[in-house]
């Protein structure tokens, strides 16, 4: 053969070292995130928790908090996942120093330090504002549905719950009387007791199916005092909030009426018949999410700044309405990031009687301008024009919402609610494959989602600054 290739020899020892710097170009997103973590972010919280000298020493925090940034931020999030690219991925070796943690050292770092690295959304979103990429002119406000890790087919209605629980009661009465008979039988012959109980079987000991459905009427039980206590919870949140309303009209304040306005309702509340619990999450609530199916999910709720979209506030609430969270979610984001925006732009799941009057008094207090949707549109339905003339002086607040949504200047500035918003949720989703939780309770969910939007807003720096930009985030 005439034709020259390149040396190949599969077998050349190298003869020097290789240096782990010449795996990636000087631009590498993993060449970012290994310069935040050892210069930037504030890694204290978790190095605290390690007091303990005796045992075998443990990964260094730094290794472990760059696996699971990048992992977060390029949607390799299980830790089973994260192992394996530690052995194949050369982006992962890299921020590994050519480590290999095995998946229970990082599930178990997650779990352990998901406070901390939950908080390093406040981290990325200061990084941010430094950099000049909040603006807080004008903010989004939106909440999505995230997949719990916990199959819907694990739930159960409160009617079911009422009538499984009487069938399983009447099964233990009837598994109890017939071991009394075997015991009885069992006194008798050795051989009896032995086919009753086993060789090594005590007397005292229950057949293997009585436990099992004492065990299983036992989580029964727990699941009907969950739901039974969050309708008494509701029941008296609701109740507190009439009353209020009504002191407020009226213009008086009583706070003991209000409690026991909230006291009477409680006793009388009774949860509904498809009141659901889950017996693998029992903080995950049965949701609809965009696509009109019914999953086991948690709320996900952002505020998101318009100028290069960042995070501004992330939350999971168990509740499936927005309605709830419109003033939180704009407190957490004026807490964060110590002022108040311009406008808020809110879609109709967030429209209640409560939500309009605080938009009203948000004005007057810190000159939030609120432009929220009164009701939802058909597809490629447009909104129509304002009528002509003034407002009417007995227009309820939703009527003055929606006739504000019609004017010209109304309807460009709701029109961009959209392209402020709904990206983040799908660059989350895809880029970071963030549509279903790893984590179980709403603290796991709340903290993995927190995550997920830190590792967003430090995506949104990387193209923005660049590696570069790390100079001037440590100065």
């Amino acid at each position: 053969m005439d034709k020259t290739f390149r040396a190949f020899d599969p077998h050349q020892v190298l003869l020097l070292p290789p240096s782990l710097d010449d795996w990636l170009p000087e631009d590498h997103l993993a060449r970012f995130v290994a310069d935040l973590v050892d210069e930037v972010l504030d890694l204290s919280p978790i190095l605290a928790a390690y007091i303990e000298k005796r045992g075998h020493p443990p990964y260094d925090p730094r290794l472990m908090a760059r696996l699971l940034i990048y992992g977060y931020t390029t949607g390799v999030r299980p830790s089973r996942a994260i192992e394996r690219k530690c052995a194949d991925d050369v982006t992962f070796r890299f921020l590994a120093t050519d480590q290999a943690p095995d998946f229970r050292s990082i599930a178990r770092f997650r779990r352990r330090h998901l406070n901390a690295l939950a908080d390093l959304f406040t981290q990325s979103l200061h990084l941010a504002t430094k950099l000049g990429m909040v603006k807080m002119g004008r903010v989004a406000l939106d909440g999505t549905k995230l997949e719990a890790n916990a199959s819907k087919h694990k739930a159960m209605s409160y009617g079911r719950l009422i009538n499984k629980e009487e069938r399983i009661e009447v099964e233990i009465a009837e598994l109890e009387a017939k071991a009394t008979a075997l015991l009885a039988d069992a006194e008798a012959t050795d051989a009896a007791e032995d086919q009753a109980f086993g060789p090594d079987g005590k007397d005292t000991d229950l057949p293997a199916e009585l436990d099992r459905r004492e065990k299983r009427l036992a989580r029964l039980q727990a699941a009907r005092a969950q739901i039974e206590a969050e309708a008494t919870e509701n029941a008296r949140r609701h109740a507190e909030d009439k009353e209020r309303r009504r002191q407020q009209r009226k213009g008086t304040a009583a706070e003991q009426a209000v409690t026991d306005a909230g006291e009477k309702a409680a006793a009388k509340a009774c949860p509904k018949p498809k009141a659901q619990a889950n017996f693998t999450d029992p903080d995950s609530r049965i949701m609809k999410n965009s696509d009109g199916a019914y999953i086991q999910a948690y709320n996900a709720q952002a505020v998101v700044d318009e100028q290069h979209q960042i995070i501004t506030a992330a939350d999971v609430t168990t509740n499936a309405s927005d309605a709830l969270n419109y003033t939180t979610m704009l407190e957490q984001s004026a807490a964060n990031t110590g002022t108040h925006p311009k406008q808020a732009l809110a879609d109709a799941g967030y429209c209640s009687e409560t939500n309009l009057e605080a938009g009203r008094d948000r004005q007057l207090a810190c000159g939030t301008d609120t432009f929220m949707a009164t009701g939802r549109l058909a597809h490629d339905e447009q909104v129509p024009p304002a009528p002509r003339g003034r407002t009417p002086k007995d227009a309820t607040l939703k009527e003055r919402m929606a006739r504000k949504l019609r004017t010209k200047p109304g309807r460009a500035t709701y029109s961009r609610r959209k392209a402020i918003v709904e990206p983040v949720f799908g660059q989350i989703m895809t880029c970071q494959n963030g549509r279903q939780l790893l984590l179980r309770g709403e603290d796991g969910a709340r903290g993995e989602w927190r995550l997920l939007a830190a590792c967003h807003n430090l995506r949104k720096i990387f193209r923005h600054a660049g590696t570069a930009g790390i100079a001037a985030l440590a100065g």
